[in-house]
């Protein structure tokens, strides 16, 4: 009995990642909310992944408290240069000056999918941590990021080349186990901020890090494990509101 209730509950998870799949991709791309390529305040542009596309919630409380719309090119999936299932940062960002050049403030995030993605199918750069660990990341998982630093910095010294005056960059929040196995991502997330807050602090121009880890619970995220729901987003909302609206 207890071998058919392990073996119904590997089918059970195996359903449920299947399902989730594909309600999340269609027509080659994973699902995310509209562009928004030409605003009220199009001087003001988000870029990023699915925590800002997939709901496109955090974007909808910071237009209701500004009483503005702003430029949105975030798309699920995305990565910071590169990958498959989405325009990458970079891309996006190229594609926001092709819009219009004229850039004052940009509120993003990125990097997560480079190191989720890859964690969540073989994990080829050791970056789960499991439990006979101690807490310990592997030197592989930290090279991995330190590379992912390097192309932050050069992206936000791209930013700043081109005129952008503030880069708002939120970093990412403790993952939880639910269709996807992601609880074992705490050192990976904790090393990985630490690299996106020294990016902010190292490269050229204004850029301010935002740190989601103390305000985000497990309550906060859907059944994925991964994305926020409207109480998480509601509360990144009023993270970056604080910085963003002394600058508009």
């Amino acid at each position: 009995m207890k071998h058919l209730f392990s073996k119904s509950g590997i089918l059970v998870r195996i359903f449920l990642v299947s399902f989730f799949a594909l309600n999340m991709i269609g027509c080659g791309y994973l699902i995310s909310v509209d562009l928004i390529r030409d605003a009220d305040n199009d001087q003001v542009v988000n870029l990023g992944d699915s925590i800002f596309a997939l709901s496109g919630e955090i974007q909808g409380f910071l237009h209701d408290y500004a009483g503005e719309t702003f430029r949105r090119y975030s798309v699920s999936g995305a990565e910071l240069t590169g990958g498959a299932l989405a325009p990458s940062i970079y891309s996006q960002y190229n594609t926001a000056r092709s819009d219009n050049p004229n850039i004052d403030i940009i509120f993003m995030d990125g990097g997560g999918n480079d190191i989720l993605l890859p964690a969540l199918a073989f994990d080829p750069y050791d970056c789960k941590t499991q439990w006979y660990e101690w807490g310990r990341l592997s030197g592989d998982c930290k090279d991995f990021i330190d590379d992912l630093y390097v192309d932050m910095v050069n992206l936000l010294n791209d930013m700043y080349a081109d005129g952008v005056d503030h880069v708002i960059y939120q970093g990412y929040y403790y993952t939880k186990n639910g269709v996807f196995l992601c609880d074992d991502l705490e050192e990976a997330i904790d090393y990985g901020d630490t690299k996106i807050a020294q990016a902010c602090q190292n490269a050229a121009g204004d850029n301010i890090f935002i740190d989601p880890r103390w305000v985000i619970k497990d309550r906060d995220i859907i059944i994925d494990g991964i994305h926020p729901a409207t109480s998480g987003s509601q509360k990144l909302a009023n993270l970056i509101w604080p910085v963003l609206a002394p600058l508009l």
